[in-house]
């Protein structure tokens, strides 16, 4: 299977489990359910999700609750986007093409869908379908916890948000970015060695191979805001500078900052050699990752 196959197979899989998943919209909490829905149903690359199916099929874990797991980190990171649009974060008026929830709703509705979400997500994972043991399944929700909380996601979006310009340097933008981007794409793939049995070298090998794919996504989306097109990747292009935000692109430069995401591209796809041939889609994913234009 080509990774092209493989991503488009799991796209469809993940829009019909959401689907299937997600509440029906009804009674007083009508529009806030309507607003969960309009928001991780709105399509998206669905890196995080993909990561940890694909990490659980090489493995040989191919079975229906990774791709329930794959729904609940695909909802919690949703949430993370909805929270980010909002006027007192980054205040974007655009996602994924079309209007932010908090335009197309109102302030409040975003905030609750948010929430929904991430609450959503732990409801998900925590499901007997997802793995038959409990142990498990305790595992996923406690990293996902991790991943996602003041250590992890929330923790890197404080650092950008507060942290001055004057105070940024590459290592602090790579530990600010460890944990807002790249701590749920470690999760996608340290959770699919898990579903999978993996022991603890494997799961450590794919650990790494996410840090440095994780690294590798932020640099080039910072180098996708300094040049990229807004109609093509569906949100705001050159915003980052506008807000003096420290990023990649204005430490490093340009150039400097792609041959570094390159360079973490080829760490990266080194990390899977002794998977072989199984182990392509994910060297195929890092290749996708760095050409991506939105």
């Amino acid at each position: 299977m080509t990774f092209l196959t493989a991503q488009t197979s799991l796209a469809k899989r993940l829009h019909a489990r959401l689907d299937a998943l997600m509440p029906e919209p009804a009674g007083a909490q009508a529009s806030v359910i309507e607003a969960m829905r309009y928001a991780v149903m709105g399509g998206g690359k669905r890196v995080r999700p993909f990561l940890l199916v694909e990490t659980a099929r090489m493995l040989g874990h191919a079975d229906e609750g990774a791709l329930t797991a794959g729904a609940a980190l695909e909802c919690l990171h949703t949430y993370s986007l909805v929270h980010d649009d909002l006027p007192c974060m980054d205040d974007d008026d655009m996602r994924r093409g079309r209007a932010t929830v908090h335009k197309a709703f109102d302030e409040m509705t975003a905030v609750l869908a948010g929430d929904g979400l991430l609450t959503l997500a732990f409801e998900l994972m925590a499901r007997d379908e997802v793995h038959p043991d409990p142990a498990v399944r305790i595992a996923l929700v406690s990293d996902l916890a991790k991943a996602s909380g003041s250590l992890g996601m929330i923790g890197g979006q404080v650092m950008d948000m507060t942290v001055s310009e004057t105070d940024r340097s590459e290592k602090t933008i790579t530990d600010l970015q460890a944990m807002k981007t790249g701590a749920l794409i470690e999760f996608a793939c340290v959770a699919g060695a898990r579903l999978a049995g993996a022991d603890a070298n494997t799961t450590d090998i794919m650990r790494a191979y996410a840090q440095d794919l994780g690294l590798a996504f932020q640099i080039k989306d910072d180098i996708l805001d300094a040049e990229g097109d807004a109609e093509i990747m569906g949100k705001a292009a050159r915003k980052d500078n506008a807000l003096g935000k420290a990023t990649f692109v204005s430490i490093l430069g340009l150039e400097a900052a792609r041959e570094k995401a390159n360079k973490l591209g080829e760490h990266a796809k080194a990390r899977l050699a002794q998977f072989g041939h199984e182990a392509e889609i994910l060297r195929d994913t890092v290749d996708f990752i760095l050409s991506r234009d939105k």
